[in-house]
């Protein structure tokens, strides 16, 4: 892909940091550095929004529009299920939800093609944990499945300062301990990590080790001790999650990333139970890597994979001025059929296309040829012929989805036979749906890989 001229900028809103990248000109994509923000982390998040995710991604857009101006292109990153929603206006181009596995899997893709497949996208942030297994069908990134853990009030990040506060006998519910211990945590980073693996190392000198001071706040000295022992919170959640999203005793391969994917005890964790993690790109902070990821979609770097990304269309026979004539309705353009998301129907002006399905014999049945379009072609390939009852004057609306595991389906919904007929046009007759398998992203089944889509085989 190529990169745009204009500015293009990607947020991610955390419950303790709003984040916004964007592509250096060398391709590499970093946090913008505003005004207020903590080196690393981003800006943090006012208390007024916490737990609501899109006003907290608008104050993160604000503080950029305000200090940048406005960009010629916004992703926005969102839970896994919300990206098939209507963005939220900020005042700036159109913005483009990305969910966070596909924002995380951009990246390593970017970074020198995909990972093993399937595998789990496991983000381990201040507020939960949210697991997603995560599979590469027909050149899109599918989400079968997704599975979060995060205790009240306040996530995993509120219960790990309780208790560590109250392991050091201090007030866990004083503002102000809590900023001292923000501050000494960032101070003091690699002084934990270093005493707790240690503790990891030498399980025999482990007591000695848990004595370790590695922060001061308000006059009382936090241990490595307390510290290991506020992480079975997250670990302790962390193997709900992976019972929840595992369908079996296969060790699949895990990407981590979030805040707490920054602790080498958390990772060590994940990998006795699962095998090491999927390497992010060297450097890559884990906390960064969905903002990152969404920065190299939003400039062109890398395509998302979380939908497909042709034009779909069906062949059909039309009477104009008497004359029968052959031609192609499209069902959906290019980037418009997500996985797992709604169906997708023809509509022409606004208005869902009628299609009807009779022969000139009024029964049996129809062959009807479904065709993909690449970008730049005046054709459609064929890539499915699916077997549809022909019913005398019944019409339908014809659309297309995909379902959450990349198979696509024909969908016919009917409105009814005429005026006469047993059921009223629109009378909310269920839908039918017609199995067509995996779409087809290089070419047509049987055609080899050197058949892109914009070059109809030959004949065709």
């Amino acid at each position: 892909m190529t990169a745009p001229t204009e500015p293009a900028v990607a947020v991610d809103a955390g419950s303790r940091f709003l984040r916004v990248a964007r592509v250096d000109a060398d391709g590499t994509p970093r946090l913008v550095d505003l005004p207020g923000a903590v080196p690393g982390e981003g800006l943090p998040t006012p208390a007024g929004v916490r737990g609501d995710r899109y006003a907290a991604l608008g104050v993160a857009y604000a503080a950029y529009r305000d200090h940048c101006g406005t960009p010629g292109r916004l992703v926005l990153v969102v839970p896994h299920g919300e990206q098939a929603r209507s963005a939220p206006d900020l005042g700036g181009p159109p913005a483009r939800l990305l969910g966070a596995p596909h924002a995380v899997l951009a990246l390593l893709r970017h970074a020198g093609g995909p990972p093993v497949s399937p595998v789990l996208v496991c983000d381990l942030g201040a507020a939960g944990i949210d697991i997603a297994r995560c599979a590469l069908v027909g050149g899109t990134v599918t989400v079968s499945r997704v599975t979060g853990h995060g205790p009240e009030p306040g996530g995993y990040g509120a219960a790990f300062d309780r208790a560590v506060l109250d392991g050091a006998g201090l007030a866990v519910d004083d503002p102000d301990v809590l900023r001292r211990l923000d501050l000494a945590r960032a101070e003091n980073t690699r002084r934990t990590e270093v005493a707790l693996d240690r503790m990891a190392a030498r399980p025999d000198r482990a007591e000695r080790s848990a004595d370790t001071v590695v922060h001061e706040v308000a006059g009382r000295e936090i241990t490595a001790g307390v510290v290991h022992r506020a992480l079975a919170r997250l670990t302790e959640g962390l193997d709900r999650a992976l019972a929840d999203s595992r369908t079996g005793p296969d060790r699949t391969s895990v990407v981590a990333v979030g805040g707490a994917a920054r602790s080498g005890t958390v990772a060590r964790h994940l990998a006795d139970r699962l095998g090491p993690a999927v390497p992010l790109p060297e450097g890559t902070d884990p906390a960064l890597a969905a903002v990152l990821g969404a920065a190299l979609v939003a400039g062109g770097r890398v395509d998302a994979a979380d939908r497909y990304p042709h034009a779909v269309a069906v062949r059909v026979h039309r009477i104009v001025h008497g004359r029968p004539q052959d031609g192609e309705l499209l069902i959906s353009a290019p980037g418009t059929l997500v996985p797992g998301g709604a169906t997708v129907f023809a509509e022409t002006d606004g208005e869902r296309v009628r299609f009807g399905t009779a022969t000139a014999e009024a029964s049996g049945a129809r062959a009807v040829r479904l065709l993909v379009r690449g970008s730049g072609a005046e054709r459609g390939v064929p890539a499915a012929v699916v077997t549809v009852p022909a019913v005398a004057e019944e019409r339908f609306h014809v659309g297309m989805r995909v379902t959450a595991e990349g198979a696509a389906h024909l969908v016919l919904q009917p409105l009814g036979r005429g005026r006469t007929g047993a059921h009223p046009p629109g009378a909310g007759l269920p839908p039918e749906e017609f199995p067509l398998g995996v779409l087809p992203v290089d070419g047509p089944p049987g055609a080899g890989p050197g058949q892109p889509l914009s070059q109809p085989p030959p004949g065709g």
